[in-house]
């Protein structure tokens, strides 16, 4: 879409950024004195820039018909909200008055000092230039006035702000009266003598608001003066609310080309109504013909500016929007911006800050600057936190500016509906939906944002008093709430390791045969854990599983910690008292999220896993958690370590054979047993029952024999048949089963094992995987036939939910015997759902952080 700066030709004073308030504050009494900007003292450009709405056209046709002796309304009373518009109507009829040679008199109230000049005899001095008939402290008459007003027809008198006139006069004593009581008796008399002069009119300017008084003197003062004019003026409207746009369109742009404008529209309209913005044919049909009309403002921009901001008080409604959009335009003209939204207010300017916060105390100054405009502010903080995809949109600062903008009135704030925001914030090529996401990332981020809906208060919120006592919290608040949460989440014991939390000294982790798994608070655990054991050598060393930290989420861990204690703290105290009932509400969800959270953050934090290796530690990363997985570590690593093959709950006697007794006659249980204990990178035991059951299963099948070292010879008692106990005392062996005495049909068959090569099954957690494993009787180790191999091999498995670590762990077996393993995962989910923020968080950050590529995705 084309920039608006296209399409609407800006005036020169807008694009050079002319832009004073004097710009835009008519003062009919500067104009009379040759002080006024040019664009209110040439005609000629003042008609240029101004749109005749109806109710000037008609104030102008009946001054003309009036002065120029036809019938009309000899005196007009324009009566209209702050900056409706009062005083540029009073500088059209001077012109035009001008321009239909009359002689123009203008009484300015706020001008003129009561002390110095009376309201008659200041109308005799710009009608004759001179003062000799009305001269004195009084009102002159009606007939002196018809007299001076005759001899200079036709006549036009311009009264403006007469009602601030009449409150400084009410301090000028006048015999037994005062100067405002002449001054009411003069404007009844003037009224009497224009209308008894056929060509002379008389307007006069009063607000229509009570809240623009000054005291209770003033108002009565203002009564009386509706009072003594009412019998013979007539009420007009300058500027109906229609028509503001069209106003304010024609002072800012000098053309605009309809054709172009309407492409942007209708491009916003189709966008709008295909992402449910716009819903019914009515509201389409209405919103594009108000955006037609207020373009290249988008229709709430209007709106929002001249009724809520207009219903302060002192808001100048014309003037006052006509400044604001005036700094807003001039500096968008470089934006490649299709239209103005409201959330284009750069809050950062200061000059259109300030016209705001003046409406609403000085108190808001640091209230905008808290939450969306410095650098560190809730609304960059969640502009920053955004997919780059939308990072260009600023849709933080966007829609909190948006909140902002739209949440005052004149009578308080008012709460702005998801619909109005993303009515005013949307553009075409945006998803509508990622405003619910910044809508609840706000929600979170800004301090002054209501807990009670979405307006700003100048009261802090829920999130600023977790803030305030966040920045409040103790580090060893911090360790012995990380302490709680470890020792929640490990059952020590229960699931296959004895648990050690943040032990100091390597002397704190026992040298004995259980697993143990120690938790620790760095990075890496020191070598000293795995090699010494207080003064002594360390012993077991493969029995040492370590889960550390990792570095990069300390931050976040921190974070989310004080959040926690935070949260608590405020319910636990007597802060909690003066919360809203809403507030209440929301601390207790944000306690229950933080809750349920709990055990993803500790596992996004503590996942690097360290076991004994040959030289030293074997690193294992454990990546983030899935959400709704498990809730304990110490079971989580147990089922993790088992999966990888790094554990086993079931040992293979076939495996035991293959590897230790492949090369040796016989091999004492008790030192097989320390090789799985003693031996860094050895494979890990659940328990000694593990090596046990492997001994007994292989003296049952015939694949060892069991017996005893007597006289250092090895003797077999056992083979093929239930053994009852294997105790790891002194001597005690597993031995070929070549070594054991058997019936001939046995050794014939214990031969054939000898010499040959078979097809033997490894086991790891008690799953049995086909493989190549040579058994010999010599030191030299015989190969299985190439027909016998398989050289490449294809799977496609559907799996149950449940059995994934039975195809980890066929993973872990092919990819020792092939050089290239490669898997491709096909994930199909039905009959459910998800949100959108957890399939991106829960699914895709897991994937990311594990380094898996997504290769097709389908979701609806």
């Amino acid at each position: 879409m084309k920039p608006f700066s296209q399409i609407a030709t800006s005036h020169k004073d807008i694009v050079q950024g002319h832009l004073t308030m004097d710009v835009f504050a008519a003062d009919l009494w500067q104009i009379v004195s040759g002080k006024a900007p040019l664009d209110y003292k040439d005609p000629d450009l003042f008609f240029k820039k101004t749109f005749l709405t109806k109710g000037l056209k008609n104030i102008l046709d009946t001054a003309e018909k009036r002065l120029k002796g036809s019938t009309g309304d000899s005196v007009i009373q324009l009566q209209t909200p702050f900056g409706g518009g009062k005083t540029h109507t009073l500088i059209a009829l001077y012109h035009k008055a001008k321009e239909w040679n009359a002689n123009v008199v203008v009484i300015d109230g706020t001008a003129l000092d009561p002390k110095e000049e009376k309201l008659w005899e200041e109308m005799e001095r710009q009608l004759t230039g001179e003062v000799t008939l009305t001269r004195g402290n009084t009102s002159p008459g009606k007939e002196k006035l018809i007299e001076l007003i005759s001899k200079k027809s036709p006549v036009l008198i311009l009264m403006d702000e007469v009602l601030e006139y009449m409150a400084k006069a009410m301090g000028v004593k006048v015999g037994d009266s005062n100067l405002a009581t002449q001054s009411l008796a003069f404007i009844q008399e003037l009224t009497g003598a224009v209308s008894a002069v056929g060509n002379a009119l008389l307007v006069v300017t009063l607000p229509s608001s009570v809240l623009e008084h000054y005291d209770e003197n003033t108002e009565r003062m203002f009564q009386k003066l509706q009072r003594i004019t009412g019998r013979t003026e007539k009420i007009y409207t300058p500027v109906s609310d229609e028509e503001i746009v069209c106003v304010v369109k024609k002072r800012l742009f000098e053309r605009i080309n309809e054709e172009e404008a309407k492409k942007i529209v209708d491009e916003f309209i189709e966008y709008a109504k295909s992402e449910g913005i716009l819903s019914s044919e009515e509201e389409v049909l209405e919103y594009r013909k108000r955006f037609l009309e207020s373009y290249p403002f988008k229709p709430e921009v209007i709106d929002v500016l001249y009724k809520r901001w207009g219903s302060f008080p002192f808001f100048q409604r014309t003037r006052g929007v006509l400044r604001l959009l005036s700094l807003v335009v001039h500096e968008l003209l470089k934006e490649n911006l299709p239209f103005i939204r409201i959330c284009d207010f750069n809050l950062k300017n200061e000059d259109l800050r300030k016209e705001l916060v003046k409406h609403l105390g000085s108190e808001w100054e640091s209230v905008i600057s808290q939450d969306i405009t410095d650098s560190s502010s809730g609304a960059k903080t969640v502009d920053k936190e955004l997919p780059a995809s939308y990072s260009s949109y600023k849709l933080g600062t966007a829609v909190s500016t948006a909140i902002f903008m739209m949440c005052f009135t004149g009578r308080g704030s008012i709460e702005v509906s998801i619909k109005e925001i993303k009515k005013a914030v949307s553009v075409p090529g945006l998803p509508s939906s990622v405003i619910d996401t910044v809508i609840n990332n706000l929600k979170e981020k800004l301090f002054f944002l209501s807990d009670e809906g979405l307006f700003f208060t100048n009261q802090p919120n829920l999130n600023r008093i977790l803030v305030t006592r966040e920045e409040n919290i103790e580090e060893n608040e911090i360790y012995e709430k990380e302490l709680e949460i470890l020792k929640k989440h490990v059952t020590n014991g229960s699931h296959g390791f004895k648990v050690y939390l943040h032990p100091k000294f390597p002397k704190d982790v026992p040298d004995n045969s259980d697993l143990k798994l120690v938790i620790l608070a760095s990075e890496k655990p020191s070598i000293d854990f795995l090699e010494r054991c207080g003064e002594s050598p360390r012993v077991y060393r493969n029995t040492l599983v370590f889960l550390c930290v990792d570095e990069t989420q300390r931050g976040a861990f921190y974070g989310y910690l004080k959040k926690l204690i935070a949260a608590m703290s405020v319910q636990r105290s007597d802060l909690v008292r003066s919360l809203t009932e809403g507030q209440k509400r929301e601390l207790g969800n944000k306690i229950k999220n933080y809750e349920e959270r709990e055990y993803e953050e500790l596992r996004k934090y503590y996942r690097k896993l360290f076991l004994p290796g040959k030289d030293g530690f074997e690193e294992m990363d454990m990546s983030y958690p899935m959400y709704g997985g498990e809730s304990f570590l110490d079971k989580e690593i147990y089922e993790y370590l088992k999966e990888q093959g790094k554990i086993l709950e079931d040992i293979s006697p076939k495996f035991i054979k293959a590897k230790y007794l492949s090369e040796n006659d016989y091999l004492e249980t008790s030192r097989l047993y320390d090789a799985f204990l003693k031996t860094p990178g050895e494979i890990m035991l659940k328990s000694k029952d593990v090596l046990i059951n492997g001994i007994k299963r292989g003296v049952e099948e015939g694949l060892f024999g069991f017996g005893y070292l007597e006289e250092e010879k090895p003797v077999c008692v056992k083979i093929d048949d239930r053994l009852e106990d294997v105790t790891f005392e002194e001597n005690e062996i597993i031995v070929k089963p070549d070594i054991c005495k058997k019936d001939a049909q046995t050794e014939k068959k214990e031969g054939e094992e000898g010499t040959g090569s078979s097809e033997e099954n490894q086991t790891y957690g008690g799953i049995e995987l086909g493989g190549s494993v040579t058994i010999s009787e010599s030191a030299e180790t015989s190969t299985v036939s190439d027909e016998k191999k398989i050289r490449q091999l294809r799977l496609e498995l559907k799996v149950p939910i449940g059995q994934t670590s039975t195809v980890t762990r066929i993973l872990n077996y092919l990819k020792d015997r092939f050089s290239r393993v490669t898997v491709t995962v096909s994930i199909q989910a039905e009959d459910g759902g998800l949100e959108k923020s957890d399939y991106e968080d829960r699914i895709l950050e897991a994937l990311r952080q594990s380094g898996i590529n997504i290769i097709s995705e389908d979701k609806k």
